[in-house]
């Protein structure tokens, strides 16, 4: 709140100074980005559809504090040209990243010259046959518009940084917390540090400090809501306050990924060379000290254990995370292991067992079969694993249609069977639910619900409000939290925890070239 207080007060500032030139000419700036966390340890493949990408004025949709009265819609002329934004998933095509990445070239070329640039973001898209998509994706971008221009680059905490794409950016910066509450206000920060910098005449910071930090941790041990986590990127801010310095971030990474680049960095740039390498080091040693004190957000139990908890627990509702297969972190979404599980569970095996809601399993010959035969009549059809079966087949689903919903953006149609005590939420296409509203539309109420079993990791707010108690099961998929049963072949090594005793790591800071001076 602070930065969002000190920066609208500098615009204002900025603004008023230039609007008092005889005849003003505004920074002409694009937007352009994709957006995906990509599993390697999936079998699924993303195509260009999932991206969901928008053009033109409708890129402008994502960003309300861009909005026709604002301060920094104004400040500037905007080219908005491709922003595409997929459900985490599996590697992406490279025919789809070839098409996406082509189209927002070609649309950039239409609005050449430009004085910046938004690039917006994820940092964890792995592609086919290509090491540091968005390495190489800037990379064409800066041959395209050329090295005068200035990139500012906004990125989640679990994106990636490769030097490459720290060359290229001449502003990042990252989420700071997570779960990512603040995700609009650190692309704002981004675009507010490129206006800045352009208005002001300042142009690009003279010193880029990168450094590598040797630690792969999953999302859900790095959680900002616990320590050390929320202490430690509580030192980031701090941080952009002093003078000489214009931001800082920390990036934990993508653990489920299998590139060179997967690993955690720390980036602090600034015009003050000294200032900028010294908090630098400061945050990379802070993140390094606390490396064997990072746990699970939340209790972990197999997922026996998780339901014996859920079954005797007086609180509602006893959310249970289904993190192996989870979709907002790269998995597959159709693994079946554990509907298969819940099917064989004897206490929901009567209606007048414990309600549990599970959500959700795409079958789209189940979501066919139930719109034929309507709501409030039987249906049986085999559901899931037809992307990720290594842990389990089809399941044969087999109970009474209890609601229909059409028209979701991820999942198009959904139904609801009901089998016993349990409300299975089947789906056309894969879909993640951490919104209350994903059930209230279904005719389920999440918060009167004895047990909801969710594919996710760490609850977002949404859940983690409502719940009653809650437990994370580790199950099976492409997005296992046992980093240790996972296949690393391409990773730098050494890197913790895979490596837990780990001598002479250099922290020092890596001082990166301007993109004109490469």
């Amino acid at each position: 709140m602070r930065f969002l207080i000190r920066n609208s007060l500098l615009f204002f500032v900025l603004i008023f100074l230039f609007s008092c030139q005889p005849t003003p000419l505004k920074p002409k700036i694009a937007i352009a980005g994709l957006a995906i966390e990509s599993s390697t340890f999936s079998p699924a493949k993303t195509e260009a559809s999932a991206f969901l990408a928008r053009q033109g004025e409708k890129v402008f949709d994502y960003y309300p504090f861009l909005s026709e009265e604002s301060p920094q819609r104004n400040a500037a002329d905007w080219a908005p040209t491709l922003r595409g934004h997929a459900l985490p998933g599996g590697i992406v095509t490279k025919k789809a990243y070839d098409s996406l990445v082509g189209k927002t070239l070609s649309l950039l070329e239409k609005e050449l010259p430009l004085d910046g640039l938004f690039f917006d973001i994820h940092g964890a898209m792995s592609v086919e046959g290509v090491d540091d998509p968005e390495g190489d994706f800037i990379r064409k971008v800066r041959d395209l518009i050329g090295t005068k221009t200035l990139i500012s680059t906004s990125m989640d905490l679990h994106g990636n940084v490769s030097k490459r794409l720290a060359e290229h950016s001449d502003l990042i910066t990252c989420y700071r917390l997570a779960p990512h509450e603040d995700a609009l206000e650190s692309k704002q920060r981004a675009v507010d540090n490129l206006l800045g910098r352009l208005i002001s005449g300042k142009g690009k910071p003279k010193y880029k400090a990168w450094i590598p930090v040797p630690i792969l941790l999953p999302g859900e041990k790095t959680s900002t809501r616990i320590e050390p986590g929320k202490s430690l990127y509580a030192k980031v801010q701090p941080v952009t306050e002093k003078e000489g310095i214009i931001d800082a971030a920390i990036w934990v990474g993508y653990a489920w990924a299998d590139e060179p680049r997967n690993h955690a960095v720390v980036m602090v740039t600034g015009d003050n060379k000294e200032a900028v390498s010294r908090n630098a080091e400061s945050l990379a040693k802070a993140f390094w000290d606390v490396r064997h004190e990072f746990e699970f957000v939340a209790p972990t139990a197999d997922l026996e254990t998780s339901l014996s908890y859920a079954l005797k627990s007086d609180k509602k509702p006893y959310i249970i995370s289904d993190m192996g297969d989870n979709p907002t972190a790269g998995g597959a979404g159709d693994v079946t292991w554990t509907l298969r599980e819940l099917l064989k569970k004897k206490a929901f095996k009567k209606s007048s067992g414990p309600e549990l809601i599970y959500a959700s399993i795409p079958g789209p010959d189940m979501v066919k079969k139930a719109m034929e035969v309507g709501i409030g009549n039987k249906v049986s059809a085999y559901v899931g694993a037809e992307v990720d079966d290594r842990y389990s087949p089809p399941v044969l689903l087999k109970g009474v249609v209890e609601a229909i919903h059409q028209g979701d953006i991820h999942a198009e149609t959904e139904v609801v069977i009901k089998t016993g005590s349990l409300k299975v939420i089947v789906t056309k296409k894969r879909k993640p639910y951490h919104r209350e509203k994903d059930f209230t539309q279904l005719g389920l109420n999440p918060r009167a619900t004895d047990i909801l079993v969710v594919k996710i990791g760490y609850l977002v707010p949404e859940l983690y409000n409502i719940r009653g108690d809650w437990i994370m099961a580790l199950t099976p998929g492409g997005v296992d939290q046992d980093l240790e049963r996972l296949d690393y072949k391409r990773i730098k090594r050494p890197m913790f925890p895979l490596d837990k005793d780990m001598e002479n790591v250099d922290l020092t800071t890596r001082f990166i070239k301007a993109s004109d001076a490469l």
